[in-house]
C-alpha cells in the first residue's frame, strides 16, 4: 500500500491540523502557525494543504483546510500532498475510519506500465482505527481500480480469468470455468453469443468460498473485456473507454476480496461472463433471436447493447440457488451516466430493506448511489413481435430503467437482489483517488454485507 497505516504511536511525526473554513483562530494552533497560515492567504478552505515551519525553519507540520465540512474523503488529498516522512493528526478527525481509508485510497498509482509508485508516507491512525479492516478495503479498491485500468491487451478474458484465479488461490478459493463451445451444451447461449466472435474465447467463471451452509451471497460481474459494438459498431471516440466495460466483474472481484480477507460467514459465490464483444464472421446480428439459459428468447435490437445479455445468463444460473443475497454489478448503459453523471451510480432493488440499507450505507462509507424506480409500466417496450423480449427499447427513453428491466425477467426465486449500473471510472482526479478506473458500490456493499452476515 503505497501510504503505510499504522496503529501503534509515531515517534517525531508531524501533526496535521484539520482547519475548518475562517476557523484558524480555533484550530488550537501554535501563534506562529496561525501568523504563518495568514500570511500564507490559507483560511482553511476544502483541500487546502499548507506546511507549517518551526522555529529552525525545519518543517513542523501541515495544515489542511476542511471547509464547511467536506466529507472525510477529502482527506485523501494528503496522500499526494504532504512531503514524504511520518505523520498524524493533531486531533481525531470526526470520521476517523473513513479519513484513515481516505489516506489509503488517495495514495493509489498504477504502476503496472512504468509510473513510479507514490509518495513514502507513514501515518499513525487515531485510536481505535482498525487497520487490518482498513487495509483489506483498500486492497479490494486496488484490485478492482488495476483491473479497469489495465488495457484489454492484457485483460482480456483469459486474463479476466487469471486475475479470478489469482484471487481465488490467496484465499483458498475454487475456481471453474465454463468455455467456448461448452457455453452451448452447458446452456449459457447468450454468452457464447455475444463472445463468439473473438479470438479470446467466451467464458462463465464460477468462483465458490466459504462453508457450506452458511449464508449464500452471490455477486454477478460483467466482464465484457472490450465492446466494440458488434455490427452495431461504436463510433471511436465510444471505444476509448471501453478497456473499461469489465468495470463490473472488476467491481465484484473487489468486493470479494473484502468479504473474504474478513473471514465473513458467508457462502460466496461470484460469477463473471467474461467475453470480448468483437466483430467477424460469426458475430451475432441485429435481428437475430437467442435462447437464453432461462428459457426466454431474446430478439437483438441492438448488439450494442450486450451486456445485459451475458448477465442474463448469469443471473439465471445464480437465481436457481436463492442466495439470501444476490448482487450484479455492471457498465451497463449510457443512460445511466445521463440521468446521475459519472459519480453517482444508480441500483435498482424492488426489496424495501436492503434499498434502505444501501441507502444509509452509501451515505455512511462516503460511497454515494441513488436508487432509480424498476417502473414496470416501461417493461412493455422490450416487447417483441417475434421473441419473448428484445434487448432494446425502441424510443430510447429511460435506458437504464429499462435494462434493469430486462435482467429482473432473469431473477424470479431471490428476493433479495440489487442491480448496480456503475461507470467504474473517474473522469478526473480526485481526493481518493486519480482519473481512471475506480470501485463505485462495493465499499457500501462490504458494509451491508459485514453487518448482515459477519
Amino acid at each position: 500500500m503505497p501510504v503505510e497505516l499504522v496503529e501503534t504511536k509515531l515517534q517525531a511525526a508531524l501533526p496535521v491540523h484539520l482547519v475548518a473554513r475562517d476557523g484558524l483562530e480555533a484550530a488550537g494552533l501554535p501563534p506562529p502557525a496561525v501568523t504563518w497560515a495568514k500570511a500564507n492567504g490559507f483560511s482553511g478552505e476544502a483541500g487546502r494543504t499548507l506546511a507549517v515551519p518551526g522555529e529552525s525553519g525545519a518543517l513542523a507540520g501541515a495544515l489542511f483546510g476542511i471547509g464547511d465540512g467536506e466529507g472525510a474523503l477529502a482527506l485523501g488529498a494528503l496522500s499526494k500532498a504532504l512531503p514524504e516522512g511520518d505523520w498524524h493528526f493533531a486531533s481525531a478527525p470526526a470520521e476517523p475510519e473513513l479519513a484513515a481509508i481516505a489516506l489509503a485510497l488517495g495514495g493509489y498509482v498504477f504502476t503496472r506500465y512504468g509510473k513510479k509508485p507514490g509518495k513514502a508516507l507513514r501515518f499513525g491512525l487515531p485510536a481505535g482505527v482498525d487497520a487490518a479492516r482498513v487495509r483489506r478495503i483498500a486492497d479490494g479498491v486496488f484490485l478492482a481500480r488495476d483491473l479497469v485500468n489495465t488495457p484489454t491487451s492484457d485483460m482480456g478474458p483469459d486474463d479476466l480469468e487469471t486475475a479470478a484465479r489469482t484471487l481465488a488461490g490467496a484465499h483458498k478459493a475454487e475456481v471453474s470455468v465454463v468455455k467456448g463451445d461448452e457455453l452451448l451444451t452447458r446452456n449459457f447461449p447468450m454468452i457464447h453469443a455475444v463472445g463468439r466472435a473473438s479470438v479470446g474465447a467466451p467464458r462463465l467463471i464460477d468462483m465458490i468460498w466459504g462453508q457450506e451452509g452458511a449464508p449464500k451471497v452471490t455477486l454477478v460481474g460483467k466482464g465484457v473485456c472490450f465492446d466494440t459494438g458488434g455490427l452495431d459498431i461504436k463510433p471511436s471516440s465510444g471505444m476509448l473507454l471501453m478497456k473499461k466495460d469489465m468495470g463490473g466483474a472488476a467491481n465484484v472481484l473487489g468486493l470479494a476480496s473484502m468479504i473474504m480477507a474478513a473471514g465473513l460467514n458467508v457462502r460466496l459465490r461470484v460469477l463473471i461472463p467474461a467475453v470480448e464483444n468483437s466483430i467477424a464472421g460469426n458475430a451475432f446480428r441485429p435481428g437475430d433471436v437467442l435462447a437464453s439459459r432461462k428459457g426466454i428468447t431474446v430478439e437483438i435490437g441492438n448488439t450494442d447493447a450486450e451486456g445485459r445479455l451475458v448477465l442474463g445468463d448469469a443471473l439465471a444460473l445464480a437465481d436457481d440457488e436463492e442466495p439470501q443475497l444476490l448482487v450484479d454489478m455492471a457498465t451497463l448503459t449510457g443512460a445511466a451516466r445521463v440521468a446521475l453523471g459519472p459519480d453517482l451510480p444508480p441500483f435498482y432493488t424492488g426489496d424495501e430493506a436492503l434499498a434502505s440499507d444501501l441507502a444509509a450505507a452509501s451515505l455512511a462509507v462516503e460511497d454515494p448511489l441513488w436508487r432509480m424506480p424498476l417502473w414496470r409500466p416501461y417493461d412493455a417496450k422490450l416487447s417483441s413481435k417475434i421473441a419473448d423480449i428484445n434487448n432494446v427499447t425502441t424510443d430510447g427513453f429511460a435506458g437504464s430503467i429499462t435494462a434493469a428491466l430486462f435482467l429482473k425477467r432473469f431473477v424470479e426465486k431471490t428476493a433479495n437482489w440489487a442491480h448496480f449500473d456503475i461507470f467504474a471510472w473517474n473522469p478526473a482526479d480526485r481526493p481518493y483517488g486519480p482519473a481512471g478506473g475506480e470501485a463505485q458500490g462495493i465499499r457500501a456493499l462490504e458494509r451491508i454485507i459485514s453487518t448482515r452476515f459477519g
